[in-house]
């Protein structure tokens, strides 16, 4: 497939700079059947006694670091002009980051990039696009310490700030289900939920069970092969714990829908699912790139904001909901005025019959 039948065009003036107020106050486009413009605060209305709400609890780093570089000459260390920019994205290890760095091509492996007294990186490995190993010079509390002291939360491009991220931004890029600490980026979904809205939800005999992904760097890289197949996708550290699976399990057993908030736990549980529907306890990582054909076997409705063009996240969408569905849900939202991206609105999807949407 090509990666123009995912496109379309957006004002600018539609894509949220800041969240509503309160979070649940933002708008839900249901989709199920017909498009109906809703209020996110709406949503239990839509819940059936029994459906079971999958939700990620993974939790956003302030891993946007600036530095000075250093690098050793003639037995020498100098250091060298020009601020770097690095965004973690994904541990290796205790004290090693993939990382995306501006401007990359600045950096050899060796070179150190200074962060604050005593919190440093070395450059152990140069990759594609961007994309370099460093290793940190401290690791466990301490790494975890200067981080929020150094760092601060890496926005998506999309949403403009004079510097960085603001005191806002620390929390309201944060969901309320964020408990592990790993996301370079936010499951947006879950952004508009309120404990006033989690409490509607339970009275409506709904069971809310926690997975983790750690949403990586690599979810605002854009997609730059012109053939859809041609695509490689960042992996991703998740896991599903045994208490979680079984509880999954044991209400597809019983008839009831599994509703995923966001493609994050979407994602997840598509990696860990059996040929049968079996959800299995999972642990490591999942690069999983679901396009239009893919058969979904865990999730059966998706609660998700609206996506950037040409993005895998579009083409996530149209594989679940109908590619036809998914260009009218579009339509519809833009023409309504609906807020899109991070910040933005919602809408709600029931997955499309048939397996080639």
């Amino acid at each position: 497939m090509k990666i123009s039948e995912f496109d379309f065009d957006l004002p600018q003036e539609l894509i949220a700079q800041r969240p509503a107020v309160p979070r649940d106050s933002s708008r839900l486009l249901d989709a199920q059947n017909q498009l109906v413009n809703r209020k996110f605060y709406e949503l239990p209305d839509l819940l059936k006694s029994g459906d079971l709400i999958v939700f990620n609890n993974t939790k956003v780093i302030p891993a946007l670091l600036s530095g000075n570089r250093e690098r050793e000459l003639a037995g020498e260390v100098s250091s060298l002009s020009g601020k770097i920019k690095v965004t973690l994205h994904k541990q290796k290890d205790g004290a090693s980051w993939y990382s995306f760095v501006r401007p990359s091509k600045k950096l050899k492996k060796g070179d150190r990039i200074i962060f604050g007294e005593e919190f440093w990186a070395k450059v152990e490995k140069k990759l594609d696009r961007g994309e370099v190993l460093l290793s940190f010079n401290i690791d466990g509390a301490g790494f975890k310490n200067n981080l929020r002291r150094y760092g601060s939360v890496p926005l998506p491009p999309y949403i403009k700030r004079s510097k960085v991220s603001d005191e806002n931004d620390s929390s309201d890029y944060q969901t309320y289900f964020a408990k592990k600490d790993g996301a370079v980026a936010s499951p947006t979904a879950g952004l508009h939920f309120t404990e006033k809205l989690l409490g509607k939800i339970k009275k409506r005999d709904v069971t809310m069970v926690p997975v983790t992904l750690h949403v990586g760097g690599g979810t605002f890289l854009p997609v730059t092969s012109e053939n859809i197949e041609d695509h490689k996708m960042h992996a991703e550290y998740g896991e599903i714990s045994v208490k979680s699976a079984e509880i999954i399990n044991k209400a597809r057993r019983r008839g009831s829908r599994i509703i995923s908030i966001g493609t994050t736990s979407l994602r997840l549980l598509e990696s860990s699912v059996s040929a049968d529907g079996v959800v299995a306890p999972f642990v490591g990582e999942t690069n999983i790139f679901i396009t239009p054909g893919f058969r979904f076997r865990a999730v059966d409705l998706l609660i998700t904001n609206f996506h950037l063009p040409r993005s895998t996240l579009m083409m996530l969408v149209s594989a679940f909901a109908g590619s036809q569905k998914i260009k009218n849900v579009y339509h519809h939202a833009i023409l309504h005025r609906y807020r899109f991206y991070s910040y933005g609105d919602a809408m709600f999807l029931a997955r499309g019959k048939g397996r080639n949407n």
